[in-house]
């Protein structure tokens, strides 16, 4: 595995969502990292319970902001060498692509999440 230092390009997997950043401290078991783009966007609904929508709390969640600052698991975080995207294009681009996987099967649990996805889109791209 390549060490990961401070001001290294990471792709880092944080909660649900995937992102590009810059690692700015070492804080122990966990780096933190400040974002510069969206990879893959966090997943809707209640992760206690995937795929369900009654008796559960439907989260909607929103993608890390740019340059928003995030302490991720070492564990959850890799070199990236590719060149960093803009955040806007990749959180549109994260956003595309999670909504094609939505709409690929039609589920309560994907229409759920599809309208919290869209609701979020309208917040991200006013």
């Amino acid at each position: 595995m390549d060490e990961v230092k401070i001001d290294d390009t990471v792709k880092a997997f944080y909660k649900t969502g995937t992102y590009i950043g810059k690692v700015k401290e070492d804080r122990g078991s966990k780096f933190l990292v400040e974002i510069l783009a969206v990879h893959t966007h966090p997943a809707q609904g209640d992760l206690h319970n995937p795929g369900q929508t009654e008796d559960v709390f439907f989260h909607q969640r929103k993608a890390l902001a740019h340059h928003e600052k995030a302490n991720v698991d070492k564990q959850a975080v890799h070199p990236y060498d590719d060149e960093i995207p803009d955040y806007t294009k990749s959180l549109e681009e994260a956003v595309q692509k999670y909504k094609e996987k939505l709409e690929r099967r039609d589920t309560e649990f994907n229409q759920k999440a599809l309208t919290r996805l869209q609701d979020l889109e309208k917040q991200y791209f006013k």
